[in-house]
Formats: structure tokens, sequence, C-alpha cells
């Protein structure tokens, strides 16, 4: 098997390259087809692409690196700004020329793009062929087999109950020692700025044991780490009579399942598996969780706790449902419960509507109490059919967005450039994930806090835990040596 992992751009701002990334994986079987994926976006989109790949690995499909000996090519996209979908439409463009070479290529879209726009994209991009949404991915069987009859196929209806629990996902592009496991699906927020509760509907949750199990799988296969995915993991809560399942006491496993049970189930599945999760939503993090990390040293001091904005009025129009005072509470509460080395990272939008300037100096006064380990920031690009859209006026001038992105995203790296300070002279337990990108001499891998560290190898092999004494640091990296 052959792995690709190629950096295709960040969308906006200073998002980590899962932004904006071609993951392929290539498999040599025998099938009469191949398969091509191509994700945008979020960690849940990248960990949907493998869903897909294993729905369609039962179905006669191998998958391919080469976009030219694909038979089927399918971009898994975004909507969440505009930028990345006009992304998708550049690539669409791209693909246009293999299309005219080989005319049975099959093109589809996949993901909360398609869901948004549904039939409009067969319309508005002629090369696309099919349409299928996050929840009818089960149906792309069904859908390919359409196209091949020479129709085109849609299927974007949003389900209050999928949640793929059965399918045991193609991992894709993988490092063998990390990977996501999806727990959740939808969200119930209603951020008024978010399409994602139209593009991928209401919350529903994963069947813990199901969850557990793949855990173990995983550990079994060789990988040392699982990231717990959803919209919003804090919310999670699976019971035997809302789900309408057989009780699970008989199995060790309680009638009512919250986050921090889940997280504690996980946990327990070996010692040297790592667990991190994604993403928090500040309202719904609980002190419950904080105790059950800091009960086990296996899951990571790292909390991803959107802010969005530092000023209350703002937070209040962005539906975010708590105040810039609460927030800071329960980062106090991080803090108290889990030490100052705990990683803290944050999404920021700059020139949300009717921003003014004095409340775009409270998201730097926010980012100067809280000093986050790392931020996506992205300047607001107003989505057609949120609330904001239609009741609040996109009023700040882009220029000015652009302006006030630039001063969080100085401002967030002067504080990475500190976090990073504070760990040199530090011995960091380290799991290997592979070579640095710049020597082969180097392995990579992170700390609990989330914090990326270059070594040189000696002896060690990836996914092995090793002990780094940091020694210095750039402003994005820490550089030292593997001690006993």
């Amino acid at each position: 098997m052959k792995n690709l992992i190629e950096d295709i751009g960040i969308i906006e701002g200073e998002s980590p390259a899962i932004e904006a990334i071609r993951v392929t994986n290539e498999t040599n079987t025998g099938k009469n087809r191949k398969l091509y994926i191509e994700s945008y976006g979020c960690q849940m989109n990248f960990s949907d692409s493998e869903i897909v790949a294993s729905i369609l690995e039962n179905d006669g499909f191998d998958t391919t690196s080469d976009l030219a000996q694909a038979d089927v090519v399918f971009l898994n996209t975004c909507s969440i700004r505009e930028k990345a979908e006009q992304t998708v439409r550049n690539r669409l463009t791209q693909i246009q020329g293999f299309k005219k070479k080989k005319p049975e290529m099959m093109v589809g879209i996949l993901g909360c793009m398609a869901e948004r726009l549904k039939t409009q994209l067969l319309e508005e991009e002629k090369i696309v062929d099919l349409v299928a949404g996050p929840d009818a991915y089960r149906d792309l069987p069904t859908l390919i087999a359409k196209v091949d009859d020479g129709d085109k196929a849609v299927n974007t209806f949003l389900s209050r109950e999928e949640t793929y629990g059965d399918i045991t996902p193609v991992r894709l592009g993988t490092n063998g020692v990390t990977a996501f496991i999806s727990i959740m699906r939808g969200c119930d927020n209603m951020c008024s700025f978010c399409v994602v509760p139209y593009t991928r509907g209401r919350e529903r949750s994963r069947d813990p044991q199901s969850i557990v199990a793949e855990a173990h799988d995983l550990f079994n296969r060789g990988f040392r780490e699982v990231t717990l995915l959803g919209q919003n993991v804090d919310s999670y809560k699976w019971s035997a009579e809302e789900n309408n399942k057989a009780r699970l006491e008989k199995n060790g496993i309680q009638q009512v399942v919250t986050f921090a049970n889940l997280l504690e189930l996980v946990a327990q599945v070996n010692s040297d598996l790592r667990i991190r999760f994604s993403t928090s939503h500040p309202k719904d993090i609980t002190d419950e969780v904080l105790h059950v990390m800091a009960k086990y040293e296996n899951i990571c001091k790292y909390i991803h706790l959107p802010a969005q904005s530092g000023n209350s009025r703002i937070l209040e129009l962005m539906n975010r449902g708590y105040t810039r005072e609460w927030y800071l509470e329960k980062v106090q509460r991080i803090r108290a419960i889990l030490g100052e080395e705990c990683g803290i990272s944050s999404d920021m939008i700059s020139g949300f509507c009717s921003e003014t300037e004095e409340e775009h100096q409270d998201t730097l006064s926010l980012m100067d109490l809280v000093k986050y380990d790392y931020a996506y920031m992205f300047s607001y690009s107003e989505r057609p059919g949120t609330p904001a859209a239609k009741k609040l006026a996109d009023d700040i001038p882009l220029g000015v967005k652009n302006r006030r992105l630039e001063e969080i995203i100085t401002k967030q790296r002067q504080h990475s450039h500190l976090h990073h300070q504070l760990d040199v002279g530090s011995t960091q337990r380290v799991l290997i994930e592979g070579e640095s990108k710049k020597s082969t001499d180097h392995w990579q891998g992170r700390t609990s806090s989330n914090h990326v560290a270059v070594f040189p190898k000696g002896n060690k092999k990836k996914g092995e835990y090793v002990n780094v004494f940091i020694e210095r640091c750039t402003s994005g990296t820490l550089i030292g040596t593997i001690v006993e």
C-alpha cells in the first residue's frame, strides 16, 4: 500500500494543513474500478472519506493516488467559508482536463458543499455527475450505478440516526500511528454564523461499544493515538432508551453514557493508547471531563476551546451561549484542574457583523489573558442560509476585516512562541509519528499539550514513546534530543 499526503494550501488565516489537504490511499487488490478521494475542511471530513473508502471497497473498488488512473473521483467538501467552496470549484476546473482525456471518468461532490448546494452543483458544474451529502454515503453504490446508466445522481437526505458506527473505516494517508474515531455527528448549537447544523443535521451520538471496539482494534493494529471527533464532543450522550438499544450494564457499560464516561472508557483500552478529542464547545465542557483528563496520563492535556470573539455583545450576536467573563472562568477551571501545562487552542473570527474597533480590541485582550498555544484564525465569511446572513448586515469592510485578522495572527504568533519557549529546558514525553519534514535523520512527534518536537532518530522507531529533552525552539517547533 502506498500513501500520499500532499499539502494543497491553507484555506484562510493560520490554520493547520488539515484545513485543505489532498489525502489519497493506493490499494491494488485486482478490483475492477479505481477510486480517488480528496478531502477538504475539518477532521470530520477526512474521517468521512475513510468511511466512503470502506463502503466502496466492499463494492468492488480499489483506491488510487493517481487521479489520471481513477474511474471515480470524489471531492469531499467544506462549506464553512466561501473560500473553501471556491477552492473546490477551482479544483473541478483542473479535473476537467483529466475528464476530457478520459470521458468515462465519474466526478462526484460529497460532504457539506454537496448538502448546501444540492442539485445546483449539477447545473453550475457540468462535469459533476453525482452529489451526496454527509448522511448519504451508504447509498453511494446505488448512486454510482445510476450514473453508470447515464443519469445524474443526487442524495442529500439528512438522517436523525446515521452514525456509520458499524463501518470500519479504511485508513487513508495514515502514518500508522495516529487515527480518528468519529463519536457523533451533527450539531444542535445553531451559532448564527455557522452552516454545520444545515449541512450535517442534528446531533446524534454513536454507540459507545462500537467506539471502544474501534479503539481496541486500532491499538491491536499498532496505532498508538486516537482523536475522538465530533462537532461538539462535550454534548455526546448515548442512552439505551434514547437510542433504542438493549441495556448495556451486563457488558460493563452503564445505561447513560456522557462524554466524560466515554473518554474514560477509551482511556482504559490501554495505557499506551493516547487519547485526544476535538472539538469542545466552551458552554458544554464539564468539570467531570476535566477530572477524567487529570486522572488518566494517556489522555492528552490539550483542549481546543473556540472563543470566536472576546466581546460579550458579539458573542451574543453569534449565539455562542456564554459571555467573555464566563469563558475566562472556564479557562480558569481548566488551569485549576489540569495545570498551566495544559495546552489550549481557539478559533477566532475577525470582523463579525457590526464589530467595532473597541470590540476587536476585546478579542486581542482576551488572547493576552488566555495566551493560546494555537488558534484557527479567519475573517468573517457570510454563509447563505445562516441566521447571521438572514438577520445581520455583513457591514465590516474587507480591508478592515483583514487588518484585524493580521493583528490577531500577529498576537497568536507571539503567544505560540512564548509557549514553545516555556518548554525549553524541560523533558517531554513524545509519541514518534514519523520523519521530520526537513530531515530524514530526525523523528517528529507531539507532546501531550500538542507541541511538535523534532529530534535525532537514534535507535528509536515510529510508534514508540520517547522522552525528549527540549534544547531550543522556533516559533512553531521544539528541538531536542532523546534521553533515557
